[in-house]
């Protein structure tokens, strides 16, 4: 009989991922930020294991968004938000991170998972150090 295979927490260690966002869709984006952030595109994948990578953003205000919906992000119930382009001018990275923290799993690994993202709004990163994994062919 097969015996299922459950990783330790120091199975493997955490790869770097870059992505760059110029010229991408938010939503494409968001969804390969979290299936990287959460591991489940690795074949050892554990639901209650963290195998999860860090993962680099860069170019975060170069998004594309689909312009024929008219979308408002509302900051505090009850008062009335700003469109999506003021958020994007003002805040592009908030964006991206909003968008990927509502496609992670909920519960106790959410903060943890949405930690390991670091998002930068121009080309440069401080993370040269750390050899990232350039995904242009994912996107």
């Amino acid at each position: 009989m097969n015996e299922t295979f459950i990783p330790a927490s120091d199975h493997k260690k955490k790869n770097w991922c870059l992505i760059d966002c110029k010229n991408q869709k938010l939503g494409r984006i968001a969804v390969v930020i979290s299936r990287l952030l959460s591991g489940k595109q690795k074949q050892d994948y554990h639901p209650s294991f963290d195998v999860g990578d860090y993962v680099i953003v860069i170019n975060a205000q170069d998004m594309l968004f689909d312009s024929d919906r008219p979308r408002f992000s509302v900051n505090v119930p009850g008062r009335p938000g700003r469109s999506l382009k003021q958020v994007l001018n003002a805040l592009p990275s908030q964006l991206l991170m909003r968008a990927v923290y509502g496609m992670l799993a909920n519960g106790a690994a959410k903060k943890s998972l949405a930690k390991r993202l670091k998002i930068y709004n121009g080309p440069e990163h401080p993370h040269a150090a750390q050899n990232p994994i350039r995904l242009d062919e994912v996107l």
